[in-house]
Formats: C-alpha cells, structure tokens, sequence
C-alpha cells in the first residue's frame, strides 16, 4: 500500500489505504495536494485521480516490480507550505520526484529543483515553466513538467474560438476582449500572452479587471465589465471565486461571453453556479468521463467503477501514468536518478501512457521545449430546468511557435 504520512506541522490527507513503512527499494514521491484552500474545489478531484492511479499502479507491477510510496501533503495552496514540505521530501523522506500543484509554489521552486535535479510534474500549467533552457522565459525550468495544455496556449485556444464564434453570431466592429482574474501568479500566468494573441487575432483589449481568488460579492467588478461593452471575458482565477462572480454578474445583467481556464471551471462549478454557468465555455485538457475511447475502460478500472467522475479526475490520471512512465524508463536505464527521470520524459513522441488511448493528449518533450501538448478542447455549459449539461464545441491546436516559448 502507499504511504502518505504527517508531514510536521501540516494536515496530510490520507487519501486512501494506510500508511506502510517504505523498502529501500520502493520509489518515493512527495504529492502535494490543496483540499483546504482557495483551490482546493479543483485541486481534490485531480488529486484523487492521482492517487487512484499511483495505487492501481502498485496494484499491477507498480514501476518494474518497485511500489510507489507517495506522501501526500495538503498545503492549503499556501506556497511557504509548499516549499518546506518540498525541503523535507529532499533531507528527511528521500523523494525521487515530486507530483506538485499550484503556480505560485512551483515558480518558487524553480531554482530548487534545478540545483537538486528534482523532476516536478505539476498542477500548474504556467507557461513560465515550460523553458527548459531559460533561451525565451524569466528562468529555465530543467526538472518542471505538466501534462496538458499550458494556461497561455489554452486561451489562444479559446481566442481562436472567439474570433469564430464573433464571426458566427454576425458580430460587427471588433470584438472586445478583457482579462479577468486576481493579482497572483495563477490568474496572471496567461494575461500577457493572451492579451498580446488578442491584438493579433484582430480583439481590441480592454483594462483587466481583478476579483479576488477568494470568493466574494463581486456586483462592483461586474458592473465595470458591464459599462465596458466587453464581448468576452476570460475568468483566470479557480472554480470557487468564480462562481461567485457568475452570479453577481447575472444579478447586474452582463451579456458578455465568459471563458474560463482549465480550473476555472467544472461540474460541480456550473451547478452551483446554476443558470448563471449557462453559456459558459472553457478549456478541457482530457477525456470526460462519458466520452466514449478506448482508454476510458481503464480509467473506470482505475476510479473503481462507473460512478462519474468529474473533468479534472482524467487528468489527474494522466500525470500519474506520464510520471510512471518516466520512472520506468529511468529504472532500467542507470537508476532513478534526477536526470535519469528527466530523460525518461524525452524519450517519446507523440506520447499516450499505455492503455489510454483516447484519454490523453499525445504529448512531447524535448530538451528544448517542456510545452508536452498545445491540443485541447473547448466544451460550453448549459443549465436549463435545474439540470447541467456540457457539449464539447471545438478541439484547438495552437501552433508551437519558439517565440512562445515560456510564457
């Protein structure tokens, strides 16, 4: 079974199972994880489907025989947490990598994890993390990696769509465009480069306007974006803060499009939100549960059955099976060792973890360029008679520039 114990001061979650003592031989990670703080709606569905996965893992031959011991901190999506949990994993537990989450605490870590030769899969899609080289960015991120879409090259997805669907309702003029998000790492990592793709694509930009991570009343920033005639506003911040501002804004009768990043936005977000989520589209980076692929047959094995699981929940297995893969690649091929493992994720093209096809988007890294995939979808909500419901409305592949390397 895999570990997960108290780590100091802080609350671990056991999230399934009980903790065992490690062998020398096991293959420890560290796992961050928030379940108590402003992230925490996003963060325990992934986080879960993390864990599922380590343990079916363990259940079947874990990595070439060794099982994954993975301890599992919940940081409360505080980053000083974060980076003292981090430091304990290096002295005391032994990690030889680590699955993280937030943007805040994995830029902190950067230059950690490079000086350790630590490999850091993470659950912040920033951008600024997919440099390895540091050639086009604020700092090179050797050892950062993430299996999706990166938070700027999902909005020029969804900007892309915007342009199509300004052009398909008939809209005159230029569309207007406006960032929307808290002043915080997160919401901010992709303002720049969609703000620089919407001048490009024809937009004009308006002021951003900010609204906090913590939910609030928003009814002030919702009439900012009402009296500024936006078209689209792009919500960076997490599912909680903005079903708040969904609902202060249906209250106030702003008509604009909203699009939210890959955790702004979810299942259980829209039926909270109710009729205010109606029309709400945003970024997908994985299969959803009732999608019909062939790798959807292990993800259920995985999840323990047919009850549903929300779109976050796919992608935490993803990265769970892109790590293991790596792992494994290291073992047999001098040790797993930093660099070792960083190698492992060279090592293919167009990579989907063994049985599941459908599930994940193909994805490559190179020495060069940590961005693994730029595909994704864009899935619209719908509430009507008390009842949720998504469609999937486009797949978007932004091209991979090298100028767009890093942010």
């Amino acid at each position: 079974m895999p570990m997960k114990t108290l780590s100091g001061a802080f609350a671990a979650v056991l999230i399934a199972g009980t903790a065992t003592a490690a062998l020398a031989d096991d293959v420890k990670i560290g796992n961050l994880v928030d379940f108590t703080g402003a992230t925490s709606t996003v963060s325990k569905p992934f986080s879960e489907g993390k864990a599922a996965a380590f343990d079916w893992i363990n259940a079947h031959g874990g990595v070439n025989g060794k099982k994954i011991v993975y301890d599992t901190v919940d940081y409360s999506y505080q980053a000083p947490r974060a980076i003292a949990a981090y430091k304990r994993w290096v002295s005391e537990f032994g990690a030889v990598a680590i699955a993280g989450w937030g943007t805040a605490d994995t830029e902190a870590l950067v230059g950690f994890l490079a000086k350790d030769e630590m490999p850091y899969i993470s659950g912040s899609y920033s951008a600024h993390l997919t440099d390895p080289t540091g050639k086009t960015s604020k700092a090179a991120t050797p050892y950062n990696f993430f299996y999706n879409v990166s938070y700027s090259d999902g909005l020029r997805g969804m900007l892309q769509w915007a342009l199509e669907d300004w052009k398909k309702k008939g809209g005159q003029g230029t569309p207007k465009y406006v960032h929307m998000g808290d002043n915080h790492p997160y919401p901010n990592a992709a303002r720049k480069a969609g703000e620089e793709y919407a001048k490009e694509l024809g937009f004009e930009v308006l002021p951003a306007i900010q609204y906090s991570l913590a939910p609030a009343d928003f009814k002030a920033q919702c009439l900012t974006l009402k009296q500024s005639g936006a078209n689209y506003a792009y919500l960076g911040n997490t599912a909680g803060s903005n079903i708040s501002l969904l609902k202060s804004c249906e209250t106030v009768g702003v008509e604009a499009q909203f699009m939210a990043n890959i955790w702004g936005f979810d299942e259980s977000a829209a039926e909270a939100a109710g009729t205010a989520s109606n029309g709400v589209v945003w970024v997908v980076g994985a299969a959803t549960w009732n999608d019909d692929e062939p790798g959807m047959k292990l993800v259920r094995e995985i999840a323990g059955g047919d009850s549903y699981k929300p779109v976050h929940y796919t992608r935490g297995i993803c990265t769970a099976f892109y790590l293991k893969e790596a792992l494994e690649w290291a073992d047999t091929n001098g040790g797993l060792t930093g660099p070792n493992i960083r190698q492992g994720f060279y090592q293919k093209t167009d990579w989907v973890p063994a049985g599941l096809d459908g599930i994940c988007f193909p994805s490559t890294w190179t020495p060069e360029d940590h961005r693994g995939t730029v595909d994704m979808y864009v899935y619209q909500a719908a509430y009507n008679d008390g009842k949720f419901s998504m469609k999937r409305l486009a797949e978007t592949k932004i091209e991979r520039r090298p100028e767009g390397l890093g942010w």
